[in-house]
């Protein structure tokens, strides 16, 4: 094998993001109903608004979506999913998928750091939008 190979992949550059906060992460929890579906870690809205209560909790929240970015990697927890698949109501035949509806449940940790992304991104487009 030629190790060499390696020295022709590009570095990555570092984000010029600047590090998430415990107050965006609140302010996103704050918006999000108790009454939504947990994903495959099990934990609701509910669960997640109770364990930030504790300041330390929140810390490691932050630090996990920190490191996220930093390091450029999303970890494979993240990336399940739970689907879920219901008939739609009063259909004279369930042969065709157009017949079901499909909801698909991510884990509450994964929803809530592409909220704050989110929630940035837009702040930041609408910032530039004025200047």
């Amino acid at each position: 094998m030629n190790i060499l190979l390696l020295n022709e992949i590009p570095t990555k550059l570092l984000s010029s993001c600047s590090s998430f906060s415990g107050k965006e992460f609140m302010g996103t929890i704050d918006k999000c109903s108790n009454l939504s579906a947990p994903g495959p870690d099990r934990i609701s809205w509910k669960h997640l608004k109770a364990i930030v209560k504790d300041d330390e909790c929140l810390e490691n929240i932050v630090n996990i979506a920190n490191a996220c970015i930093d390091l450029g990697h999303w970890p494979t927890h993240f990336k399940l999913s739970l689907s879920i698949i219901i008939p739609k109501p009063d259909k004279a035949s369930y042969n065709s998928i157009k017949f079901f509806y499909s909801i698909i449940l991510l884990n509450i940790l994964e929803k809530l750091i592409k909220k704050v992304i989110a929630l940035i991104s837009f702040h930041h487009s609408i910032t530039r939008c004025y200047l």
